[in-house]
């Protein structure tokens, strides 16, 4: 009802018909009207986007990454030496940063700058391709897990059986029976790192499997992978991105430290975790050979860290405006 002046007579409930009491007349009906004021520019990633641009330090420490990992491609083709250039000479073993080496260079007088970026380049695809395989392995795992009730427990004693064997027994298994190298040990990360994944996920599958909409579609007969896709993955965005965004620096964390023991990846393939295993034997003396991967090492971890915690709370619906 609009509110107007018009002398228009009996519509005064007294029956008067006065000017003065005429205050109120029936507001015409406008299609187009009723459909633009109905429908709404809400987007999912739009709001994602938006929410994520707010976080400052988050969206500072993705451009740091961007421009380490472009930089490790670079870094190679501006430097003065392979990463795998060997020198006879004993006077290029161990020497300080100076003006051709400009991270120095290592106990057979590699040149020690080209030897740090390629070794980060070669630890950040092997988390990419570890922390997306087992994002998708433990998806898959935990949405099958936590709705296919009839599953629930074959699940639940390979998780158990899986997860109470410590992974550095698998992982040193492994590297003593196959082998050492960068396909082998993306393989068995993957393998054994969807644990994790798949245990959260099927838990936040419980609060919405049986949830009304999901109990009509099963009434109406629709297929078990549409449910999951459709009715229930969508709740679930916001995990799966903090699970990749901290399973990339736990897989670097794991790699280094599988290195340092001598069961990472094949010594002729340079990986961060070589470095710091080469360098605990020379660092006090040589510092440096510690220092640059390590520094490489902190800002990918607070990085993913900063990022994964961000993007996960842009994509949790409730934070949408």
């Amino acid at each position: 009802m609009d509110m107007t002046t018009n002398n228009k007579p009996g519509l005064h409930p007294g029956g008067g018909g006065s000017a003065a009491d005429d205050l109120f007349t029936f507001a015409e009906y406008r299609h187009a009207q009723a459909e633009f004021t109905a429908s709404t520019e809400y987007s999912y990633w739009r709001s994602v986007w938006r929410n994520f641009l707010r976080n400052k330090p988050a969206v500072i420490m993705s451009f740091v990454f961007i421009i380490l990992f472009i930089f490790t491609f670079v870094a190679g083709v501006i430097g003065n030496y392979r990463y795998d250039e060997l020198r006879p000479d004993n006077k290029l073993i161990f020497l300080f940063p100076n003006d051709e080496f400009w991270f120095g260079t290592d106990n057979l007088g590699r040149d020690y700058w080209s030897q740090v970026w390629y070794a980060a380049q070669t630890s950040i695809k092997l988390a990419a391709i570890v922390g997306v395989g087992e994002i998708l392995l433990g998806v898959v795992i935990g949405l099958v897990w936590g709705y296919v009730r009839s599953l629930d427990r074959f699940f639940t004693e390979l998780y158990n059986v899986v997860n109470n064997v410590p992974t550095i027994i698998y992982m040193t298994l492994i590297a003593l029976m196959v082998g050492q190298s960068f396909l082998i040990m993306a393989v068995s990360l993957i393998c054994f790192g969807w644990l994790p994944t798949a245990r959260n996920i099927r838990n936040m599958v419980f609060i919405y499997r049986d949830r009304e909409y999901n109990l009509a579609s099963r009434c109406l007969g629709t297929g078990l992978w549409r449910i999951l896709w459709r009715n229930i993955l969508p709740y679930l965005i916001s995990v799966v991105v903090l699970r990749l965004a901290l399973s990339i620096p736990s897989t670097i964390a794991y790699e280094s430290t599988l290195s340092y023991l001598g069961l990472g990846l094949d010594v002729n393939t340079p990986s961060l975790g070589i470095l710091l295993r080469n360098a605990r034997s020379y660092f006090l003396d040589f510092p440096y050979l510690l220092i640059f991967p390590a520094v490489i090492v902190s800002v990918i971890t607070i990085t993913f860290y900063l990022v994964g915690n961000a993007f996960s709370d842009a994509c949790d619906p409730r934070n949408h405006l």
